[in-house]
């Protein structure tokens, strides 16, 4: 039961990540260049959750 929870929390992690990225890439267009760092971190964020779920921790 924990390894599922954990999956999932990896999962929902990684959607968050993913949505946070999405937004602040938008900012970015309009020279935000602090919301293109901040993009870059949430997709870095995002990969660690991918593999944690992917390797099953």
């Amino acid at each position: 039961m924990e390894g599922r929870f954990s999956d999932q929390l990896c999962r929902v992690c990684t959607d968050i990540c993913n949505a946070c990225a999405d937004e602040c890439e938008k900012h970015a267009q309009h020279g935000m260049e602090h919301c293109r760092r901040c993009a870059d971190m949430c997709r870095k964020c995002a990969t660690a959750c991918e593999e944690m779920a992917a390797v099953g921790h």
